[in-house]
């Protein structure tokens, strides 16, 4: 089963939502008064959408957790979920249920990692997969309940999701699962998720990035070995080459331009020039 995620809900205007919550913060105005302004389009959607860019920009985060939005998700594995659920603050989670849901003759949807299929390995899976289903119908005909079947069924097995994050838990999520490091169905489920979002709200969208991006961290805080080996990492700088660079600058390496290096700009380029 393909993975499959859908953007089914949100808050209902979330630019809006992010002005306001701002503005109250930063204007003497009260929360009516801004809400009459936007309502009689003295502040227009354009006004809202930059000042709304600009305050991401500052770190400022709490009134993202007034923004939500709901997705479906399908097709993912078991060894996904068991790594999705560990995200805790600002998201919540229906998952189907092993218990209530009987797996008929003994077939249930599995992922086959692309990893599999290139070891050659695919056709020993899926036997592997059978023999599982095949012991599974088994034991439900003997009277074996599913919560206590189900402990036969593979992390590979497929299940659903339904989840509400509000929009700083999921700036977070996508900082650790889009980075390369993380496991490759993860980054697969949440590039999709960023995909929903950045069709409806562009402007949203664009700020889901791995913790790397422009618009969150701007460089690479993992072990340097990794920073070597990410397919992106030379598009960031390392965190460590930062820290050079500041110590540098806090031992006089990096001083201050002064009259002497603006005459050397200054000066005509020649031959006899003297050196710097």
């Amino acid at each position: 089963m393909a993975i499959d995620v859908r953007l089914v809900d949100h808050t209902h205007d979330p630019i809006r939502t992010l002005y306001t919550a701002y503005r109250v913060c930063y204007s003497s105005f009260t929360p009516a008064q801004i809400e009459a302004r936007i309502a009689d389009e003295r502040i227009s959607a354009e006004q809202m959408r930059e000042f709304v860019e600009a305050r991401l920009a500052t770190g400022h985060t709490s009134p993202l957790q007034q923004v939500w939005f709901e997705f479906g998700i399908s097709g993912v594995s078991r060894a996904f979920s068991h790594q999705f659920v560990r995200h805790h603050m600002g998201i919540s989670f229906e998952q189907q249920s092993q218990r209530y849901v009987t797996y008929k003759d003994g077939t249930f949807p599995y992922t086959v990692p692309e990893s599999v299929r290139r070891a050659g390995m695919a056709e020993q899976f899926k036997q592997a997969m059978a023999t599982a289903g095949q012991t599974y119908e088994a034991m439900i005909a003997a009277g074996v309940p599913a919560e206590d079947a189900r402990f036969l069924l593979p992390n590979a097995t497929n299940t659903n999701f339904k989840v509400s994050v509000n929009y700083l838990e999921l700036l977070h999520i996508a900082d650790q699962r889009l980075c390369t490091r993380a496991q490759w169905e993860f980054r697969k489920v949440v590039s999709l998720m960023r995909a929903e979002v950045k069709r409806r709200f562009p402007s949203l969208g664009v700020q889901l990035q791995p913790k790397c991006g422009e618009a969150r961290l701007g460089y690479c805080d993992e072990a340097f070995k990794d920073w070597e080996a990410c397919p992106i990492g030379r598009k960031r700088p390392h965190k460590s080459t930062l820290f050079a660079l500041y110590e540098r600058q806090q031992s006089g390496a990096l001083a201050d331009l002064g009259e002497r290096d603006f005459e050397l700009i200054e000066r005509e380029q020649t031959d006899d020039a003297e050196p710097y």
